[in-house]
C-alpha cells in the first residue's frame, strides 16, 4: 500500500489559506456599466422593430444570473464568442455593409472587423487555456496511480472516451446542429467527464471493473478526487473567491451579443450610430483584455495550488511492492504458465513482472498464445527473453489466453520470478442518469 504519512489532506479550508495568498484584481467600474449601457441600447431598439423570440430569449439570458460553476462559464463564455463571430462573420453582416455603401457604412465595418480580430485571438486563447487545464488536471491525478498497466488502462479509457465524445460533437455538427447545440452537447460531456472522475476516486461506474486494480494508490487523493466538485466541496471556495469576476464578464459578453444581434437585425431601419459603435467597440476591448488577464491569472493558481504535488511529496510508492503480486521459483528448465480466460471481446489481457536478480544478471523467455475453444493454439506475443515486463493488449477473441515464462534455456540457473497478470473485462462507459446530470 502507498504510504500517506505526512500527506495533509486537501480540504476546502485548506484551499482557503492558500487563495488567500492569490488575490484576483478587481474588474474595472465600466465593466458593469458598459454592459448595462449595451442591454439599454438594445432595448430602444425595440422602437425599431417588435422584439423577436430569440431575441427576448437572450435578452432574459443577458439580465438574468450567470451560472455558479466556473467551468461552466468559460463554456458559456467560449459559446457567446463563437455566436458572436458568426453575427459579424462578413457573410453575414448587413448588405449595406458587405458592400460599403456609406462612410458611415465603411466605418463600421472597421469596428466589426477590430471586433472579430480580439474576440478570435480570445477565443484561441481560452481554447488552449481548457486544454491544458484539463490534461494538467488528469495528469496530475495520473501521477498517483500505480506506474503499471492500470495506469495505462485508465489512460486508455480516457483517450477513447474523448474520441468517443468528438465522434459525438462531429456527428451533430454534420447533422447541422447550431452553436447552441454544440456547446450544449459539449457542456454535457464535461459533466460526463466530473462523473468520471469521481467515478475513478471511488473506483465505481465506469472504473468499477478496476476496483481491485487500484491497491498502490494513496486514500487521501481518491477522495480528493471523488470530493473535488461537490457542492460545498474544495471548488466551492475557489467559486467563491473568482466566480463572481468572472459572472461580470459573461454578463458583459451576453449584453455585446445582445446588442449586435439586435442592432444588426434592424440595420436596415436604423444604422449603428458613430457613439453607440464606440461603447460596443470599449465594451469589447474591455472584455477580451480582462478574460485574457482572468484566464492568466487563474491558469497560474491552478498550476500552484496544493493538490497539485508531487507523488513524492504525496508518499506514493512503487505500486510494485503491493501484496497483489505473487511470486515463483521456475526451476531451470522448466516453464511456468498462467491460463487467463476471457468472456468477451474488448478485454484486456495484462501482465507486469520482473526477475529477483542476484550477482548475475537474469532473463527469462516470455511469450502469449491464444486458445480457441477446439483447442487451436495462436501466438499472439511472439517469445523473447525479459529481465522485466509489463505490458496489455486487447482481445479479439473470447476465449482462454496463456501467458508462458520458458526457463527451458537454462541448465542451471533457476529464476524467481515475481508478476501479476490480470483479464480486466471491457470499460463501458454508463449514461449519465437525470440526477447526475
Amino acid at each position: 500500500m502507498a504510504m500517506t504519512e505526512g500527506l495533509v489532506p486537501i480540504t476546502r479550508t485548506y484551499l482557503a489559506r492558500y487563495y488567500d495568498k492569490y488575490p484576483l484584481p478587481p474588474l474595472p467600474d465600466a465593466t458593469t456599466d458598459l454592459a448595462a449601457r449595451l442591454r439599454a441600447l438594445s432595448a430602444d431598439l425595440a422602437a425599431v422593430a417588435p422584439i423577436a423570440p430569440d431575441e427576448e430569449l437572450l435578452e432574459q439570458e443577458a439580465a438574468g444570473i450567470p451560472a455558479h460553476k466556473i467551468d461552466e462559464n468559460l463554456w458559456k463564455n467560449r459559446e457567446q464568442m463563437e455566436e458572436i463571430l458568426f453575427l459579424i462573420n462578413t457573410s453575414h453582416r448587413p448588405v449595406a455593409l458587405q458592400q460599403k455603401s456609406t462612410p458611415e457604412d465603411a466605418e463600421i465595418v472597421c469596428t466589426l472587423d477590430d471586433i472579430e480580430a480580439k474576440l478570435k485571438d480570445m477565443l484561441k486563447n481560452l481554447e488552449q487555456f481548457q486544454l491544458k487545464n484539463a490534461d494538467n488536471v488528469f495528469n496530475t491525478v495520473m501521477t498517483y496511480m500505480p506506474q503499471d498497466f492500470r495506469g495505462t488502462l485508465i489512460r486508455q479509457q480516457r483517450e477513447r472516451s474523448e474520441r468517443n465524445k468528438q465522434a459525438e460533437v462531429d456527428a451533430l455538427v454534420s447533422a447541422g446542429g447550431s452553436i447552441h447545440d454544440r456547446y450544449a452537447l459539449l457542456w454535457k460531456q464535461q459533466m460526463e467527464r466530473r462523473v468520471q472522475l469521481a467515478q475513478l476516486g471511488s473506483a465505481t461506474g465506469v472504473y468499477k471493473t478496476l476496483v481491485r486494480y487500484l491497491v498502490g494508490v494513496p486514500q487521501v487523493l481518491l477522495d480528493f478526487i471523488r470530493q473535488i466538485n461537490d457542492d460545498n466541496g474544495p471548488m466551492e471556495e475557489q467559486r467563491e473567491r473568482y466566480g463572481p469576476a468572472l459572472y461580470t464578464l459573461t454578463k458583459l459578453v451576453l449584453a455585446i451579443r445582445l446588442y449586435l444581434h439586435v442592432s444588426l437585425a434592424r440595420y436596415g431601419q436604423r444604422k449603428i450610430e458613430k457613439d453607440d459603435a464606440a461603447v460596443l467597440q470599449q465594451a469589447v476591448v474591455i472584455y477580451t483584455k480582462e478574460f485574457l488577464k482572468f484566464t492568466e491569472f487563474i491558469g497560474e493558481v491552478f498550476v500552484n495550488a496544493p493538490f497539485f504535488i508531487s507523488a513524492e511529496d504525496a508518499g506514493a510508492v512503487d505500486a510494485r511492492k503491493s501484496d497483489e503480486y505473487k511470486e515463483t521459483i521456475i526451476p531451470a528448465g522448466k516453464t511456468h504458465e498462467v491460463i487467463l480466460s476471457v468472456e468477451a471481446v474488448n478485454s484486456y489481457i495484462a501482465w507486469d513482472f520482473s526477475l529477483q536478480q542476484g550477482a548475475l544478471n537474469m532473463d527469462i523467455g516470455f511469450h502469449v498464445e491464444y486458445i480457441s475453444p477446439s483447442g487451436e493454439k495462436t501466438l499472439i506475443l511472439p517469445y523473447r527473453r525479459y529481465e522485466a515486463d509489463q505490458g496489455n493488449f486487447c482481445t479479439v477473441s473470447s476465449g482462454s489466453y496463456k501467458l508462458v515464462w520458458d526457463n527451458s534455456y537454462s541448465s542451471f540457473f533457476k529464476k524467481v520470478l515475481r508478476y501479476k497478470v490480470d483479464a480486466v473485462p471491457p470499460v463501458v462507459e454508463p449514461a449519465l442518469s437525470a440526477t447526475e446530470l
